[in-house]
């Protein structure tokens, strides 16, 4: 009966010890005083850097035809528009480039059949067009001249 009393009262103890070492704890978090400098004068904490006011180019009607089985006779089309969120200042040369865009557009979606396009979603397609476009770039050691490419709309037909 004593030996569950002493393991009781030091259990009790160091409940109450963890509970105060978590009370100090959230106290100097919330009352964490604010930076200084060398001189101990306050120093005011830099605003967040607002998120960049992007432009978006559009790359309207990109017909493009998918392969089909062995031996079928019926085409099949996917049109697309590409949305590509550019910088400001990079705005004009996304402009410029959007014929080489078109290009590589057709050239990486043009490899699908129309069974594997029809599986796929508008964030895959996204994806492979981004890579295609960032690996003509890379071999032209050229900046490409926009964040991301988007999908504005994809039609399988």
């Amino acid at each position: 009966m004593k030996n569950i009393k002493l393991i009781l009262i030091v259990a009790l103890v160091g409940l109450l010890a963890a509970a105060g070492a978590g009370a100090a704890v959230w106290w100097s978090m919330a009352n964490k005083a604010p930076s200084t400098d060398k001189a101990g004068k306050p120093v005011a904490e830099a605003p967040a850097k607002p998120a960049p006011d992007y432009k978006y180019v559009t790359l309207d009607k990109v017909l493009i035809m998918l392969r089909g089985r062995a031996g079928e006779t019926v085409s099949h089309y996917m049109a697309i528009d590409v949305v590509f969120k550019a910088l400001p200042e990079q705005e004009k040369r996304a402009k410029e480039h959007l014929p080489l865009l078109r290009t590589i557009a057709v050239k990486a979606l043009s490899e699908y059949t129309v069974e594997t396009a029809q599986g796929m979603t508008v964030a895959q397609f996204a994806d492979e067009l981004n890579k295609a476009y960032q690996a003509n770039y890379a071999a032209e050691q050229r900046e490409p001249p926009f964040a991301e490419a988007l999908i504005g709309k994809l039609i399988i037909e």
